[in-house]
């Protein structure tokens, strides 16, 4: 076998590159997430990792895809409105791929669906996510946390990492101002393209997926799982909880 390169981020699990193949630790999830990369390539879709089954030892084996994810503090052409707006037409594109997926028998997903099955979410489409080469998106990877639910899902938290949705004191990302975050909103939205999704609908998800963010980290936390109790220790949760407090308290659509 080709030597083994340790690949940036994998912060849940190890993840190695195998000449053009990426290799992870798989899951129950994993056939019916590369059920799913399955179908997107037969719809066309192809910044997605094409999946290779797994290797002899276990692990899921994906093809490799060039460019490199996006890290924190985020680079200025990550936050620009040319990004936004890619980045919204990107996940419409990824959406629309999945609307006539039909999920294999007994198919297992880490994070719970929720009601509309509309789509398959990602339910993770954020900078660290997405990969850059040039200023320009060249793929989406990680989909190990997918699972039926309504577009909105999706928008809300893409929206938080992306406009970005942050208080003034969050320390990740700087704070863009409540005007600015109201014309950015609206700018993700109009790019998304679907009218009847709108920037209330993507304000009022995104507080739901932060307290939902929190409800996880905690509770897996307390179950002894080691990497979120490293996300907890790390201080996520009390951002989350800021960034919340900002949301509800701001009237950012007014």
């Amino acid at each position: 076998m080709a030597e083994e390169e340790v690949l940036a981020g994998g912060n849940m699990t190890a993840v190695t590159r195998v000449g053009n193949t990426v290799r992870r630790t798989a899951g129950p999830w994993t056939p019916a997430v590369h059920a799913l990369l399955a179908h997107l390539r037969r719809r066309g879709f192809t910044r997605a990792p094409e999946p290779l089954g797994r290797d002899e030892r276990g692990r899921e084996v994906l093809g490799f895809l060039s460019g490199a994810v996006a890290t924190y503090p985020l680079a200025a052409s990550v936050l620009s409105d040319h990004t936004l707006r890619e980045v919204a037409g990107l996940l419409r594109e990824y959406h629309d791929a999945t609307v006539d997926f039909e999920p294999p028998a007994g198919a297992v997903w880490q994070w719970p669906p929720h009601e509309p099955r509309e789509v398959l979410c990602h339910n993770d489409f954020c900078p660290y996510n997405l990969l850059f080469e040039d200023g320009r998106i060249t793929g989406v990877i990680d989909f190990d946390t997918a699972s039926p639910g309504p577009r909105v899902w999706d928008l809300g938290y893409t929206a938080y990492r992306f406009v970005p949705l942050t208080g003034p004191r969050n320390p990740d990302v700087g704070h863009p101002g409540v005007a600015e975050q109201r014309r950015r909103l609206a700018l993700f939205c109009d790019a998304y393209g679907l009218p009847e999704i709108t920037p209330a609908d993507v304000l009022r998800i995104a507080i739901t997926r932060l307290q939902d963010l929190v409800e996880f980290i905690v509770g897996s936390a307390r179950a002894e799982d080691p990497a979120q109790q490293a996300v907890l220790d790390r201080g996520d949760t009390e951002i989350y909880r800021h960034d919340i407090d900002h949301l509800t308290a701001t009237a950012i659509l007014d």
